[in-house]
């Protein structure tokens, strides 16, 4: 899926947000790495997987040459600053319709608008998105509500902390329009 747009942040900034390609796998995995690091609001810490420059180009590869999922990356000054991503639940018929939704963003650019840009990820023809979101990330859960998600539920033990223990995760749910093809 082919994604491109150009925005102003709040800083007057320009911000140029597209579907990543192979050729920015080193760069994703970069600010995975960083992003990962700078918050305990994400699901793994930097040194808990094994992804590979390569691995992440492949992913791009995949992304961009599918119909239902997108990855999409925002650049400012030729840097990575964020990504998001569409992902299938599952392409069984009973829930092909409903796709997670990630979003990532580097700390740096916290509040000028990148990660308000990046939920135009969600236009991957999709009934259904969904997210978990640490309940104490205030930020993140009035950013979702704006955009139109609704909490659906907790899990009160859904992460463990190294530094907090147990964080309480908020689900949230999307309903876009009925795609006329699935």
């Amino acid at each position: 899926m082919n994604y491109r747009k150009i925005i102003t942040l709040k800083d007057g900034r320009a911000c140029t947000l597209r579907n990543g390609t192979a050729e920015d796998g080193q760069a994703l995995l970069d600010i995975f790495n960083l992003t990962h690091a700078q918050t305990d609001y994400l699901l793994t810490y930097p040194e808990e997987h094994s992804y590979t420059a390569e691995y992440e180009a492949e992913l791009l590869r995949r992304k961009t040459a599918s119909v239902d999922e997108i990855e999409l990356l925002a650049f400012v000054d030729g840097a990575i600053v964020g990504s998001a991503g569409v992902t299938c639940v599952g392409r069984k018929e009973k829930i092909r319709h409903r796709a997670e939704f990630g979003i990532s963003v580097d700390k740096a650019y916290w509040g000028l608008g990148v990660g308000r840009a990046l939920t135009c990820a969600r236009t991957a023809g999709y009934v259904q998105l969904e997210l978990e979101a640490v309940a104490e990330n205030k930020s993140a859960l009035a950013l979702y509500r704006s955009v139109g998600f609704v909490e659906y539920g907790r899990n009160p033990k859904g992460f463990r902390s190294r530094l907090t223990g147990w964080q309480e995760l908020v689900l949230m749910r999307l309903e876009l329009e009925w795609p006329s093809v699935m």
